[in-house]
């Protein structure tokens, strides 16, 4: 059973919350709280799998519960967040200081706010509640305490180590024209991560396709492009891409890459309508593959279930280069590992060598 605390100061969406918890026989809702203090206490005391976390709430706020759950309890949390625009900025924050992932806010009983509640919530906390056990572990050995792993808390795990990086550029030209990124859950900080650590002037452009609320794209955008070297801005309509500039697609559309006469052009579009996920990571992956062949490097991060997957295939079989994250360092090991298993994968890479791996490849050989 997967044991999960309900925080939120409003009494109809805790109620909300435990209905759609219960209807799952995997998930036990092991108690709530409607306010930060009471959710730092409950968190000590019922030692959840997973907290469910509202943002706003009285005496302590759902940030500094966060933060305090963080310090001295971890356990994987879930942002409830408002879908605006200041919300989406809260949410940012929140996963920074650790929080996994978020669920928009319930409104007022909507019925379809209710349906896909239903069909998301409960697959996301069973997963996200695999990482208790190496949050724990990393708490642990951080605080200086002898860490105790058992099969029970930590089921052994297959390692795969990731080939060496191959140094490709050896020439005046570079070996890539274009980086491609598929992620969703547990996405935010991992893009933060890999951004972060690439200088101003890398030499081609990269293009994101993050799950995420259209209303969360644009700060989240404005977000990396204060924090990196590189430019970060939300994809337009139609655009020619740029050396040392990210292009996240805005949420609820897609972003492809067209190669109109040698000049590489990033389309928002909102075809194909009936796509599972938007943005979708295949149909960036696709088209990448498709504008840029053999000059197309897909990297495949953090997220639940499986897309990007067909998207990897064509890029692969217009000779482009996969990389996938490994599944230690992943919050949900979901979309790099179809990527791995189908044996799409050149390179599986933990989070925190990711970026100097991709640098690699633009590296002159001595």
């Amino acid at each position: 059973m997967v044991k999960v605390l309900v925080v939120d100061d409003s009494a109809f969406v805790r109620r909300s919350l435990i209905s759609i918890l219960e209807k799952d026989k995997d998930i036990q809702v092991a108690g709530t709280a409607a306010n930060g203090e009471e959710a730092v206490a409950k968190a000590a005391q019922l030692d959840p799998d997973v907290v469910t976390m509202d943002v706003e709430m009285p005496k302590m706020n759902g940030l500094k519960a966060l933060e305090r759950i963080m310090s001295t309890n971890p356990i994987p949390v879930i942002m409830v967040s408002s879908i605006t625009s200041e919300g989406a900025a809260t949410t940012l924050r929140a996963m920074e200081l650790g929080a996994m992932d978020f669920i928009p806010k319930l409104g007022s009983g909507n019925l379809h706010d209710t349906q896909r509640l239903e069909k998301e919530l409960c697959p996301k906390i069973k997963a996200i509640s695999r990482r208790k056990a190496f949050m724990r572990l990393k708490f642990k050995n951080a605080s200086g305490r002898q860490a105790t792993v058992t099969a029970c808390t930590l089921p052994p795990r297959t390692q795969v180590p990731p080939p060496a990086p191959r140094i490709l550029h050896t020439g005046g030209s570079v070996p890539f024209e274009v980086v491609a990124v598929g992620v969703s859950t547990g996405g935010p900080p991992a893009v933060q991560r890999v951004l972060s650590e690439l200088p101003g002037n890398f030499p081609v452009p990269i293009l994101i396709a993050q799950h995420m609320p259209a209303s969360f794209t644009g700060p989240f955008a404005e977000r990396l492009n204060n924090q990196c070297a590189v430019k970060v801005k939300e994809a337009e309509s139609v655009e020619r891409v740029r050396p040392g500039t990210v292009y996240i697609c805005p949420g609820g559309k897609h972003l492809r890459l067209e190669n109109k006469s040698g000049s590489l052009l990033a389309v928002v579009t909102e075809e194909p309508k009936e796509a599972l996920y938007k943005p979708s990571a295949n149909v960036l992956m696709e088209t990448v593959g498709i504008a840029a062949g053999s000059k197309a490097l897909g990297v495949t991060l953090t997220g639940m279930g499986y897309d990007g997957l067909e998207g990897t295939k064509v890029l692969k079989q217009r000779g482009g280069w996969a990389i996938a994250q490994n599944e230690e360092s992943c919050v949900v090991y979901g979309m790099p590992k179809a990527v791995v298993d189908a044996g799409l994968a050149d390179e599986i890479v933990d989070i925190k060598d990711m970026s100097a791996t991709i640098l690699a490849h633009f590296q002159r050989k001595a």
